[in-house]
């Protein structure tokens, strides 16, 4: 037994001897394991006989550009010509957004888009909604034209975005079941959550860091 354990004692001390051996300084001078820097050379090399163009694309023309340049601001800038009813808006958002949104724009599946309630309140459980969070008006014609119908955005005519508007903004106590949406009309419109943002005035200098 005793034998047996100095065998052991004696394999484990030569272990040991031969793991100081290989000390930091001989790990690092060992540059076996590194890529062969003429490898680096052979990657740009490979490049020389590329063109300055593959020719893929065309330059577009302003006409396309043009239609993808779609933002409208808060005053009402972009905003196309056309009108809209909440009458009309209502058979439209029946068709092509209760689906998603519920028949009376609060049952989802996705985004609540009607309700009042102050978002400044204990009640964890109050979703913002285009009554209670949104600041600008048109922004519900920019988001719905550039975005909605989820499944085919874009498909929209103005008309249709202009109703959908007006009927939004009537079911979200903003204006009246009777009021006509157009581009005049639209960014007069104050929303009730408007008072709650503030402009940022913050001036960045030559390295902002933020």
């Amino acid at each position: 037994m005793i034998e047996k354990i100095n065998g052991h004692l004696l394999l484990l001390c030569l272990l040991l001897v031969i793991i100081s051996c290989n000390t930091p300084s001989d790990v690092e001078n060992n540059n076996d394991y590194r890529i062969p820097e003429d490898s680096y050379e052979t990657i740009y090399e490979d490049r020389s006989d590329w063109p300055d163009s593959f020719g893929w694309g065309r330059p577009a023309s302003q006409k396309e550009i043009d239609s993808l340049s779609i933002a409208i601001k808060p005053d009402g800038t972009g905003l196309p010509q056309g009108s809209g009813t909440v009458a009309e808006g209502r058979t439209i958002y029946a068709g092509k957004c209760a689906a998603c949104h519920g028949p009376n724009g609060v049952e989802g599946p996705e985004d609540v888009l009607i309700g009042t309630e102050s978002l400044f309140q204990q009640d964890i459980t109050i979703r913002k909604t285009i009554g209670n969070y949104w600041p600008y008006s048109t922004t519900i014609f920019d988001y719905i034209r550039r975005a909605m119908p989820f499944n085919a955005p874009g498909s929209l005519s103005d008309e249709e975005v202009y109703s959908l508007t007006a009927y939004l903004l009537f079911k979200n106590q903003i204006i009246d079941e009777g009021k006509v949406i157009g581009p005049e009309s639209l960014p007069k419109i104050e929303m009730p959550a408007k008072k709650f943002f503030v402009k940022d005035d913050r001036t960045a200098g030559s390295n902002p860091t933020y």
